[in-house]
């Protein structure tokens, strides 16, 4: 693989540094961010001087989600073959027209690549320890979800906002990540939480301010790079044994299918129709100002 465009890889000292960096479209994720990062990891852990990846976002948020003004992810996402040019309407509408067939199948296929590209921090073989900073919702809550240790802003907005409609986390890391009574508080309302209550609730490891956040996850990542890459290993193996034999692979798997069925059911295709009538940014926001969430902006 060639230079990575959605992200950047750099290693100092004994991290190893993935930046998501799509800044000017929220670091949204396009069908070759998963890749680029699942091959990013795999430099990191080649590197007998990594001790420790550090994953953080480029911009104002660490990530919004999807790209949904690219055709490319759109379309293959839809089952469909992308066509026209990112974001315009007729592209949308075709590839959710009620009257064509969906394949289940290739909708998969192309989800649970992106998929192998998330888990890919979670089965690093070292550490890997997300900055989360502005907002982290939708998709993008399956890379901080895959990775081990979450730092996060204060004030970041997390959560899955498709939850309402047009989407199943692919990951489902969230009952393993919070229990399953808060795994359902948000997956039932598409709420989401601040950094002070994901620490509350077990789902990041420390909150601070914007101003303090790069001390505090500098602070972290220094201490876990101390130990050796052995002792490291080790315990991530150990730690996420009981994870998998829960039977996380078979929870993704149909989470995955999910995920496609959301996207062609007639709730979906009504979304589908607004967001190529009015634009993404106008289908979302009716989609959520019945919860008081008033997007990103």
């Amino acid at each position: 693989m060639g230079k990575p465009e959605t992200l950047t890889y750099e290693r100092h000292g004994r991290i190893g540094r993935i930046t998501l960096d799509r800044p000017e479209r929220g670091n949204g994720i396009t069908l070759e961010m998963p890749a680029e990062l699942g091959a990013a990891v795999e430099e990191a852990n080649l590197d007998p001087e990594v001790h420790v990846i550090a994953l953080a976002g480029n911009g104002n948020g660490f990530c919004g989600g999807y790209d949904l003004g690219s055709a490319e992810t759109f379309g293959a996402g839809s089952g469909g073959e992308p066509s026209g040019s990112p974001g315009d309407p007729a592209t949308v509408a075709a590839n959710h027209d009620p009257e064509r067939t969906w394949d289940p199948v290739l909708d998969f296929q192309m989800m649970s690549r992106n998929l192998r590209g998330f888990m890919s921090l979670f089965h690093s073989d070292k550490p890997v320890v997300c900055k989360v900073h502005g907002f982290c919702v939708a998709g993008g809550t399956d890379m901080a979800l895959c990775s081990d240790l979450i730092v996060v802003e204060d004030r970041a907005k997390i959560g899955y906002p498709p939850a309402r409609v047009w989407g199943v986390p692919t990951s489902m890391l969230w009952a393993q990540r919070i229990g399953l009574e808060r795994a359902r508080r948000l997956l039932f309302t598409g709420d989401s939480i601040d950094g002070l209550t994901a620490v509350e609730w077990g789902l990041a490891t420390e909150a601070a301010p914007l101003a303090d956040l790069d001390e505090a996850f500098e602070r972290l990542l220094e201490r876990i790079a101390r130990l050796p890459v052995n002792q490291l290993v080790m315990h991530k193996l150990a730690i996420n044994a009981p994870l998998l034999a829960q039977g996380l692979h078979g929870n993704q798997v149909m989470s995955v299918f999910f995920d496609g069925i959301a996207r062609h059911t007639p709730e979906g295709y009504e979304f589908a129709r607004e967001a190529a009538r009015d634009g993404f940014r106008e289908a979302v926001r009716g989609r959520d100002e019945p919860f008081g969430d008033h997007g990103l902006s």
